[in-house]
């Protein structure tokens, strides 16, 4: 089999529609969970910090094991896919057992029933998610095709967070009681499992897998840390996804408990945090094609530090918005934050299969699953930390939990400590994370010549050249 490196529009819309599962669940739980939790279960927020934390624990545990056995699986669906079709059913049953509304009156049978559900859940996400980014670096070896490719994978799950920010608010506001987030949960399970497995069916990899697969080594599981330029995507990665899992957690409590405080505090419901989210969202879909022209033009990194900036400086400014005020203020800023969140967003993405390329070299295989496989579970633990940390802190603050004693629970007004550890949280993630991002792109060297380098030198398999080019990163 020849290797691909000009992508068709039918197989790159077929690998992007995988991600309409990894964008829209990730922004369903990140969105919506944290409140399900305590505001339709009713457990108190330091609970569902430990949660989050219990599961981003083991969740990040079962990932490098799960791309370490995609590395080994040759099955008829290719080496990534075949899991991909195998998993797809099981989004049904897990995402509808992730938001049961739960309502025993013992907090403590609450507690493990909602840990054991999520816990499935992620198990089954892993089971897609690894192999998924496996194959992304699969699909092409080439620089400036990659990021095309990744660019469309964003776009697709960035429009599948608008709908999922928006749609399932909607969808459990119109039941009565707990019951909308059974009928949202099997919605969009359906919808998800469809868009897997399209992936799985047409996405056929262009770089194809050895016919023989290597023996199941343990201390394969910890190569990838030997490159250098994975360990620096590793931050990239991290930074990013750290800060946007603790706004998107934060989002709505802001709008309900801070910005809106006055309407929530009357039991009234708005739509400010759904048009916000959806304004962030769409403003990283407007921002990937002039991103992408950034690549062709300058570099990744240099996309990576441009976005970085323009949400560093764009985030403290919900210090100034007063509550209660025109939302149009909160929509502008959303937006510009959105436009800066795309180009951090695309390219670690982007920079993945660069990465995976270079591990071939050193190693003399293509071990794409054990690099995705680490990559998560250095990801999910950092994300489930700072998380249990983040609801801890409003949880000390003063965080008030619903009390569903008594039937559905009543929205509540927040002290005014809880707001403020809300706000600030919001305003200075990005400067804190993101500024360590643009520091290590000035440490990351892999650009398009080197990359060509790095494809040069596993194609001649000279041990000097190979030498030559792996210090040179």
């Amino acid at each position: 089999m020849e290797k691909i490196k000009k992508l068709s529009r039918g197989r790159i819309l077929a690998f992007a529609s995988g991600d309409i599962f990894g964008g829209g669940s990730f922004n369903i739980t990140n969105f919506l969970y944290p409140g399900y939790v305590a505001l339709a279960v009713g457990l108190p927020a330091r609970t569902a910090g430990l949660i989050m934390m219990a599961v981003g624990i083991f969740d990040a545990i079962t990932d490098p094991i799960m791309g370490f056995l995609s590395d080994k699986m040759r099955v008829r669906f290719g080496t990534r896919r075949g899991g991909l079709l195998i998993s797809a059913p099981l989004i049904v049953i897990s995402l509808v057992l992730a938001f049961y509304p739960y309502t025993n009156p013992d907090n403590t049978i609450r507690f493990w029933m909602v840990l054991a559900s999520y816990i499935f859940f992620t198990a089954v996400q892993t089971s897609i998610m690894i192999p998924y980014i496996s194959l992304s670096s699969e699909m092409t070896e080439d620089y400036t095709e990659r990021a095309r490719l990744m660019s469309v994978r964003l776009g697709f799950s960035i429009f599948s967070s608008i709908i999922c920010v928006a749609v399932p608010g909607i969808i459990v506001g119109a039941f009565d009681g707990n019951d909308g987030y059974i009928v949202m949960s099997l919605t969009f399970g359906i919808l998800f499992a469809i868009c897997v497995a399209i992936t799985g069916l047409f996405a056929k990899e262009g770089i194809p897998a050895p016919k023989k697969a290597e023996p199941l080594i343990v201390k394969d599981f910890f190569r990838p840390f030997n490159v250098r330029s994975f360990r620096q995507y590793l931050w990239l990665f991290l930074c990013c996804q750290m800060t946007m899992a603790i706004m998107s957690a934060l989002f709505f409590f802001y709008v309900d408990f801070y910005f809106c405080a006055e309407v929530t505090a009357r039991g009234e419901t708005n739509i400010v945090g759904m048009l916000g989210a959806a304004i962030m969202f769409s403003m990283q879909i407007v921002a990937l094609p002039i991103y992408m022209k950034l690549v062709k033009k300058f570099s990744k990194t240099f996309v990576y530090i441009l976005g970085s900036v323009i949400w560093i400086v764009s985030a403290p400014v919900i210090l100034l918005i007063p509550p209660d005020t025109n939302a149009v203020y909160l929509y502008i800023i959303a937006a510009i934050m959105g436009f800066g969140i795309s180009g951090p967003g695309l390219i670690p993405h982007a920079i993945f299969g660069d990465v995976v390329d270079v591990g071939h070299l050193q190693f003399g295989a293509r071990v794409a699953g054990a690099f995705s496989g680490i990559a998560n579970f250095v990801n999910k633990i950092a994300q489930s930390i700072g998380l249990a940390v983040v609801m801890g802190i409003i949880g000390l603050a003063g965080f008030v939990e619903q009390d569903i004693s008594e039937g559905a629970a009543k929205v509540v007004a927040q002290p005014f400590a809880a707001q403020m550890a809300i706000v600030l949280l919001m305003a200075f993630a990005p400067l804190v994370f993101m500024s360590f991002g643009c520091y290590i792109c000035t440490r990351y060297k892999l650009d398009k010549n080197r990359h060509a380098q790095v494809l040069a030198a596993i194609e001649s398999g000279d041990e000097a050249e190979r030498e030559a080019v792996l210090a040179s990163l």
